[in-house]
């Protein structure tokens, strides 16, 4: 049944879940919205992809795939919205898992969907400003001829790195300030890019084309198998949500902002992408010449081809600061998840990282190991032409796994389960077991080799990556979490700041 949290405060309800308020509340319900709009930024996402998405199906698979995938997020982020609401707390996933499962596992379950949410909310970050020094490059190179090389790249991405530090150094007021813009940037980008692409080019691809045509570029001689892998496109576009979640801590009205904020984003992104990936599509002037653009970015071509050099670099420009508006969302989400998970001890130095700037009253330390870590994940690029898609593959894996267990968990808890004031009432069954066995067909399919032969060249290394963070959180876990992790009568809590610890998350 619902929660009466009609005369509970914000900060009361924080209280109640065994937390005290020490982040600045002042993010808007729009704010809380535009972080996750912001981080699945379809100008991120659906453009960094979509050259693999051309190789990977083509058109068909981009086109389709896209209105398919949209449908199963919608389903997974349904469910996670519902616990958000019962919920409101920058310790999201892991807390919502320890809050619902068995009291004799909670912990083991919270401490691994934490972990699983740390690498995908890493990845992200990743992904999203890799796929930026990217385009970045291939703006550079047209403009100043500054080849498109993976050293330069890998430069440009630790620059927009430290960016990103910086600008989440200065508080959330700034940053909630610039996801405004983002949002409209979002919007009104997309408009103008997909207007121009429809209204200027001379020539289009038929809609038979847009929504029919099958390519394989991948080595795979099984075209149901390059359709399944081609969904990566979609499904990598449609992370990072969860930021709503992780910013209910600063978000006002918490309870209801933050699960509005994860279906919206997805809702919006879902409509909006398919209007853009469309545009594209149907602008191509050649196939062959996009995916063999000097540049190393098809989109930029495309846009080169269909609207001239000139107005194709501007549009290119505004794809760019999309890009990185992502970037700097991504960085901001991924920081509080660092902040909250360190501030019950599960992470390395954690007395570090969970330390508020006293100026601004933010996770200052967390921001920069959050870039650390997403510059880390990108370096095998220098050696791996296919790093970036492996890069996406474990924000992927990482972030859908951690998404899907508290749903599982909401499953086994029926009618037990505590509904805040956001909830979906008897569709809650149905919804989250759809959304539990499409997260389980993804983690599978997206650990999967992308293209063939396999090669240490084309190796995808996400099960790799996925694997160290497995075993490393399992050696800790059974040799000394399993102690403590969540149980605040341990004396390893002592050593971690009192304001935190008074009342943590191991409160059931």
């Amino acid at each position: 049944m619902p929660l009466d949290v009609s005369r509970v405060s914000d900060e009361e309800r924080l209280k109640e879940l065994g937390y005290q308020q020490t982040l600045a509340r002042s993010m808007s319900g729009r704010a809380n919205f535009g972080v996750s709009f912001t981080i699945i930024s379809i100008l991120s996402g659906c453009m960094t992809l979509y050259g693999y998405g051309m190789n990977t199906g083509g058109p068909a698979v981009i086109m389709w795939g896209w209105l398919f995938v949209g449908l199963m997020t919608l389903f997974v982020g349904l469910s996670m919205a519902e616990v958000c609401s019962s919920y409101p707390t920058s310790a999201g996933l892991y807390f919502w898992a320890h809050r619902m499962a068995p009291a004799r596992t909670a912990a083991a379950w919270a401490w691994f969907t934490g972990w699983f949410n740390a690498l995908g909310q890493i990845a992200v970050t990743s992904g999203v400003d890799f796929g930026a020094a990217t385009f970045l490059n291939a703006l550079l190179d047209l403009e100043f001829g500054f080849a498109a090389t993976p050293g330069h790249t890998i430069a440009l991405f630790g620059i927009i790195l430290v960016l990103h530090g910086v600008l989440n150094t200065f508080g959330v007021r700034i940053v909630a300030f610039l996801n405004e813009i983002s949002i409209w940037w979002h919007i009104l980008g997309v408009v103008v890019i997909c207007g121009a692409l429809v209204l200027a080019p001379g020539r289009h691809r038929s809609t038979g084309f847009v929504f029919g045509e099958f390519v394989n570029n991948t080595g795979f001689s099984s075209s149901a198998y390059v359709v399944l892998i081609g969904l990566l496109m979609a499904q990598y576009t449609f992370t990072g949500y969860d930021a709503s979640a992780h910013m209910t801590e600063e978000t006002i009205d918490a309870s209801t902002a933050g699960p509005k904020g994860i279906v919206r984003s997805i809702l919006v992104s879902l409509a909006a992408g398919f209007v853009l990936l469309f545009g594209f599509t149907y602008a191509i002037q050649s196939y062959a010449g996009a995916l063999a653009s000097g540049t190393g970015v098809p989109p930029a071509q495309i846009l080169m081809d269909a609207l001239g050099a000139a107005a194709g670099k501007w549009l290119l420009l505004v794809v760019i600061v999309a890009q990185l508006f992502c970037g700097m969302a991504s960085v901001t989400a991924n920081s509080r998840m660092i902040y909250a998970f360190s501030r019950d001890g599960a992470l390395p130095f954690s007395k570090v990282w969970h330390q508020l700037n006293p100026a601004t009253r933010t996770p200052t330390n967390a921001v920069w190991l959050a870039t650390g870590g997403a510059f880390a994940l990108g370096l095998p690029y220098l050696w791996n032409t296919t790093a970036y898609a492996a890069v996406t593959s474990i924000a992927t894996i990482g972030l859908y796994i951690a998404y899907v267990i508290p749903t599982y968990l909401r499953l086994r808890q029926g009618s037990r389960f505590e509904c805040g004031p956001w909830h979906l009432g008897s569709w809650s069954p149905l919804v989250g077991t759809i959304a539990v066995a499409w997260v389980l067909v993804i983690t599978v399919l997206f650990m999967l080799p992308q293209t063939s032969p396999v090669t240490a060249h084309t190796f995808n290394y996400a099960p790799v990556a996925v694997g160290v963070v497995i075993a490393f959180c399992g050696i800790w876990w059974l040799a000394s979490a399993r102690k403590w992790f969540l149980n605040p009568a341990h004396p390893r809590h002592s050593t971690l700041d009192r304001a935190d610890a008074g009342g943590r998350a191991g409160v059931r």
